[in-house]
């Protein structure tokens, strides 16, 4: 597919959607296929989200190199050709990202969310020459990851702009350092899908963007479908205000547990629980909600207004 094609396809909410583990903490491929169904009966299908495999909040570091291949084809024969399914790559050098690019390829993912080689320490040449031989090895869109946050993860505007010509560059997960401009987006947007990742999808749809990640799409996909349909209509402040009505306080829960323990999925899963679609605990040492977090994150919940079972 060409880059207008993917694009299509590269949009809206963005569902990273956790790993599902059984009691021995080895992975649940039945059901991962079981929710990956109810995800699209629920209306994570293609053109108006993405569900997002193996990503970090999705627990791929945390993967075997011999089990993120299954999860994703596993989830791409699940969604039967409905569901825009991107696989994430992550940090890992030229060679070895081509070789899982490739293989997430023939597992059939759309797409690839894939971070820069923090551990080459790269510079912004060297991105430049990453991205590009990334993008002529596989025939799939890729969405570069902003880390601005990670010593030789930041990918400037500039360079950006400069990726103009690679062909398979779809999108841009995008959100800046302090004291950088936003609104520098505006330099990429007419070529490239720019993803929100700052909190603040109403600026970024003003500003020309295609898409937002969020905590709550694979948790409760009408909320997100929602803030898409109120995007999409122009309706930028209603979105932003529907959006943090429930992006801020699970912020605020999320910056309360992890100082008791680590990993980007705990609250996540413990969402999924809540709303009655489990998908059992993080690998350790990251450790599950205790029951007194879980019952605060279901009354979190239940002020939302969701169908809290």
């Amino acid at each position: 597919m060409n880059r207008e094609e993917l694009k299509k396809l590269i949009q809206g909410p963005i569902a990273t959607v956790p790993t599902a583990f059984d009691a021995q903490h080895e992975v649940d491929y039945g059901r991962m296929a079981e929710l990956t169904q109810w995800w699209v009966e629920n209306g994570l299908v293609a053109g108006k989200a993405v569900i997002k495999v193996a990503a970090a909040m999705g627990e791929g570091p945390m993967l075997r190199d011999t089990e993120w291949p299954h999860l994703l084809r596993t989830v791409v024969q699940s969604a039967k050709g409905k569901a825009a399914v991107v696989c994430g790559i992550h940090y890992k050098d030229t060679v070895r990202t081509i070789e899982d690019a490739k293989l997430a390829q023939d597992m059939g993912a759309i797409g690839l969310q894939i971070s820069p080689p923090i551990f080459n320490l790269p510079t912004q040449d060297d991105l430049l020459h990453y991205y590009s031989d990334v993008s002529d090895a596989v025939d799939i869109g890729i969405m570069v990851y902003n880390t601005h946050w990670l010593v030789g993860g930041n990918v400037e505007p500039a360079t950006i702009v400069k990726m103009k010509d690679f062909e398979h560059i779809v999108a841009i997960k995008w959100s800046v350092p302090e004291g950088q401009n936003y609104d520098d987006m505006r330099l990429f947007s007419d070529t490239f899908n720019v993803i929100d990742n700052n909190s603040t999808p109403g600026q970024c749809y003003r500003l020309g963007g295609k898409g937002y990640i969020n905590l709550t799409a694979e948790v409760y996909p009408p909320h997100d479908l929602k803030i898409q349909e109120l995007l999409t209509a122009g309706k930028y402040d209603e979105a932003q205000a529907l959006f943090d009505s429930t992006d801020k306080p699970l912020r605020a829960f999320y910056a309360k547990t992890s100082a008791k323990s680590g990993g980007q999925a705990r609250v996540k899963k413990g969402m999924m629980e809540i709303m009655g679609h489990p998908m059992g605990a993080s690998r350790p040492p990251s450790a599950p909600l205790s029951k007194e977090e879980m019952a605060e994150l279901r009354q979190i919940l239940m002020s939302f207004g969701w169908p809290v079972p």
